[in-house]
């Protein structure tokens, strides 16, 4: 079971992954929220969410929850899916984190409740190193979301590449492991079709977040 934000650390420890031939995935795992219809957090239209999965050629279990979802909701829907998959073999889940210990902590945990075991194929990786990886083995992605504490809201919506890495403050981690930015691949070696997309409106939302809406391309 992997589990999927569509963005660009989520794509590299997948990558990893399937290269290594070690294992299985069953399935990406995507919470969507209810009513926005959209990638909790990186609030990416489910329909590309959707077109990553079948070009990536992977299973897609997307979990919904409510809009301001509190933990209690979230972990019950999250326990109920992955009980379901332990049922059908799955052992491990994959995460894509990076370094924060709080984070893989929480994880573990509530996996082990379940007997199911973590794995985190780029932790404790150079972010400058990943991030620069990523871009130099050919994926694209696009920043659909910046914290407008940390970056101003002109990187909303940019590619992230070379440019767009030299641009980053010296506080702001290169892979927006703290929440900084979140982004969205839509290409790369384990995708079969790049996914086609427009840029659409740059909205602030909870007087923080700047979100570029993606719309799937229409010819």
């Amino acid at each position: 079971m992997f589990s999927w934000s569509g963005g660009k650390d989520s794509a590299l420890a997948l990558f990893d992954v399937l290269r290594s031939g070690e294992y299985e995935v069953a399935a990406l795992l995507t919470t969507v929220t209810e009513g926005y219809d959209r990638i909790s957090m990186h609030g990416v239209r489910r329909v590309l969410l959707e077109q990553q999965a079948n070009s990536l050629e992977l299973p897609l279990e997307k979990v919904y929850i409510p809009q301001n979802c509190c933990n209690e909701v979230y972990e019950s829907r999250m326990r109920e899916t992955l009980l379901k998959y332990r049922g059908l073999g799955v052992s491990s889940v994959v995460s894509g984190d990076i370094f924060l210990e709080d984070l893989r902590q929480y994880r573990e945990n509530k996996l082990a409740q379940l007997a199911l075991k973590g794995l985190f194929p780029i932790w404790k990786q150079d972010s400058i190193h990943l991030a620069e990886r990523f871009v130099d083995i050919g994926f694209k992605a696009v920043v659909v979301c910046v914290d407008n504490q940390c970056l101003d809201k002109s990187f909303a919506g940019c590619l992230f590449d070379d440019e767009f890495l030299s641009r980053l403050p010296p506080n702001v981690d290169h892979c927006g492991e703290n929440g900084e930015f979140h982004t969205f691949v839509y290409d790369g070696p384990p995708f079969h079709r790049r996914i086609r997309f427009e840029i659409g409106e740059i909205v602030l939302r909870e007087n923080r977040f700047y979100y570029c809406d993606l719309t799937s391309f229409q010819p």
